[in-house]
């Protein structure tokens, strides 16, 4: 007789508790095979396709697309030995391991194998087990009351909400972050319908601050909340970095982007002026400079704004940080990064020139101390050798944890940031 085996979402790790179906990659009735993307969710870090690490048939799935699941919540139930003799030969193949768990692929310490994607079989007349849909939203328990999320939890009680009266809309009655807001929602009263077109006109458009945007929000407002930030900035001529560039690139090999450059010029700085490279550890009432400098930089996506971030910045060469920004970009854009990807920063560069504009006064990427950010790169008038020129001009500006550091230091850091920007041979006699 078949076993049905039920598979619970996964801890994603980065302290994540929660996840939002984002799209099905299996249906009821389908044959999986073991280490299978099953389902594609989105977390506040980045998008995740979750194997299985059963094979056999999906009999029940649980939660809609856009419906958000706690850790540990139920995903699918698989009925497992009762596949075809195909999906079975396919099974002994996966390493002689039955149907036991399995370390989930992409999670734990290695992130470098890719999920395998599989075309999904259909269901052959050999399928001997009851397929069934996922079960409706239950009745409120009398027991506990069943909320797995803390995020849940402290929802409802910063906003007084009694979670014992309300019905959960998840699996057995579970009791979700949407049966919450929906609590907080005033009734509407007893009148005649309104047109949506009015309604939508009265009342404006209303998009969930979650996901990636709710962590977003939660990240930039911590950090105003916790981090006294102050901000210099300066102008630099950067003439003579654009002709290094371009000679660099004159020749065979990789190409560097000014963001490589910048990169470079950041990380010989840290060294200088190490207190920016650091954190406040408010528990301990201590300032923890760090050893090792892992780069993040700001990357727009249709998904909205994130940080990818480089580990040990300081020992890469201009051409590998080059390669690692476009990996990092690319897969940041596919929605394929890694929540190992997104965090770990010590230093953020933001080159928000790319946007068009000139300056801006960034808010600290919580819990680092600074941020570097590099307006465009655009011709001006700028008095060279004593003579009105025409020359390449940016603002860089720095914003800095005053707690860790005074003027004096963040004044130097970004001095010598424009230093090298104007004669890069600076940043080589630094070296």
């Amino acid at each position: 007789m078949p076993q049905v085996l039920e598979f619970k979402l996964p801890d994603l790790g980065e302290g994540l508790t929660e996840a939002e179906i984002v799209r099905w990659l299996v249906a009821v009735g389908d044959v999986v095979e073991i280490d299978q993307p099953v389902v594609e969710v989105e977390t506040a870090k980045a998008m995740v396709e979750v194997p299985c690490p059963y094979g056999g048939v999906v009999t029940a799935r649980f939660g809609e697309e856009g419906t958000e699941l706690p850790v540990g919540a139920p995903l699918i139930t698989v009925a497992v030995g009762s596949v075809t003799e195909p999906a079975r030969a396919a099974e002994a193949e996966a390493e002689g391991s039955g149907n036991s768990p399995r370390p989930l692929i992409g999670y734990g310490a290695d992130h470098s194998r890719p999920a395998r994607r599989r075309r999904v079989r259909p269901v052959t007349a050999a399928v001997s087990v009851p397929v069934v849909a996922a079960p409706a939203a239950a009745p409120a328990p009398a027991g506990p009351v069943p909320v797995i999320s803390p995020l849940v939890r402290k929802l409802a009680r910063d906003n007084g909400i009694d979670l014992r009266a309300l019905r959960g809309s998840g699996p057995e009655g579970l009791i979700l972050r949407a049966d919450v807001e929906a609590a907080l929602r005033p009734a509407a009263p007893a009148a005649a319908p309104v047109p949506v077109a009015a309604a939508t006109a009265a009342q404006g458009e209303r998009i969930p601050l979650k996901g990636l945007r709710g962590a977003v929000a939660e990240k930039l407002s911590r950090s105003r909340r916790e981090i006294p930030e102050a901000t210099c900035w300066v102008d630099a001529d950067a003439t003579e970095l654009m002709a290094a560039r371009a000679a660099m690139n004159a020749v065979d090999g990789p190409k560097i982007s000014v963001l490589a450059l910048l990169a470079r010029i950041c990380t010989a700085a840290l060294a200088k002026y190490p207190e920016l490279n650091s954190t406040v550890d408010l528990a301990a009432n201590e300032i923890v400079r760090l050893p090792a400098v892992h780069l993040g930089f700001a990357a727009q996506t249709e998904r909205g704004l994130m940080v990818p971030v480089v580990r040990d910045a300081q020992t890469r060469s201009p051409e590998s940080l080059s390669a690692e920004f476009a990996r990092l970009t690319e897969l940041a854009r596919a929605g394929k990064l890694a929540p190992a990807d997104l965090t770990g920063g010590t230093f953020t560069l933001n080159n928000y020139g790319v946007f068009g504009v000139d300056g801006s006064t960034p808010i600290i990427n919580h819990p680092e101390a600074a941020m570097l950010g590099v307006g465009r790169i655009i011709p001006k008038p700028w008095v060279y050798r004593g003579e009105l020129a025409v020359r390449q001009v940016v603002q860089l500006s720095l914003t800095f944890d005053h707690r860790v550091c005074d003027g004096g230091a963040a004044g130097g850091f970004l001095r010598y940031v424009a230093d090298c920007v104007e004669n890069p041979a600076v940043l080589l006699r630094g070296l």
